[in-house]
């Protein structure tokens, strides 16, 4: 069993959850991320690892109360048990010097973009952060991104805080201004979907993280399924990364409907 050593809320609904985890935490590459069970008959649910600290033998974990599973999880507090946690799992995110990366993220999203972001940078990269989310409430993780980061933009669909506009109007602006060699998002599928298609036109590698389709987590269940370049490629073991060009981000958003109830 792994215990929770600290708890705190970044948002109403969203809780950031210090676990106990050494091995998992020694081993962890950023991109990566466990399979959680709060109790014996829970279901498996996976997170991404947020970040890790080797010497206190802990892992980070971002959880948004959604489902029961969630909500479960987000109730827990400072010194309770969680029942196992399996990882780290997937494939790490490539990291070498690329020049300049914008990281753009949505809601929730940049807590898996936090660990990425952070690893870039300490390749060598400039990061320019674009933080986006529908109001000042829902931004998360800002600080913690601004201890690193060259530079934190925050866009917001109604203006109060930071700009007033989209994630891709953040984007565009740092593309119009100076030469961009990666972009990297995370958040919404839809969001990603026009990311993509954006940097696309600027002729910008872009990776995106479909870890929001994963359930097993293994590869069993087949419920990660995608196509990416035409092919199909599971979630959970083939990524979760992948070139944000090549995905069917339309098959994509009609499969997440699937378990929208």
């Amino acid at each position: 069993m792994n215990r929770i050593v600290s708890k705190t809320f970044l948002s109403e609904k969203v809780a950031k959850l210090v676990v106990e985890a050494p091995l998992i935490a020694k081993s962890r590459r950023a991109g990566h991320f466990v399979i959680v069970r709060v109790t014996d008959h829970s279901e498996r649910v996976p997170y991404t690892i947020a970040d890790a600290d080797v010497d206190a033998g802990t892992i980070t974990l971002i959880v948004q109360a959604v489902g029961e599973s969630s909500q479960r999880l987000v109730a827990l507090n400072a010194g309770d048990m969680i029942h196992d946690i399996v990882g780290p799992l997937g494939q790490a995110t490539h990291i070498e010097n690329f020049g300049t990366v914008v990281c753009a993220g949505g809601g929730v999203g940049m807590a898996p973009l936090y660990p990425i972001a952070k690893a870039l940078k300490a390749a060598g990269n400039k990061v320019i952060v674009v933080a986006a989310a529908r109001t000042k409430e829902l931004i998360i993780l800002e600080k913690e991104f601004r201890e690193f980061a060259d530079e934190v933009i925050i866009m917001t669909d109604d203006g109060s805080y930071g700009t007033k506009g989209l994630v891709t109007d953040g984007v565009e602006s740092v593309i119009k201004r100076e030469k961009v060699d990666l972009c990297v998002t995370i958040g919404p599928a839809i969001m990603m979907k026009f990311v993509a298609l954006l940097t696309k036109k600027y002729n910008i590698p872009t990776t995106s993280s479909l870890n929001t389709i994963m359930v097993d987590g293994t590869g069993m269940c087949g419920a990660c399924r995608i196509t990416v370049g035409g092919k199909t490629r599971f979630v959970c073991v083939d990524g979760p990364e992948f070139d944000a060009h090549q995905v069917d981000f339309d098959e994509l958003l009609m499969r997440l409907n699937t378990y929208r109830k």
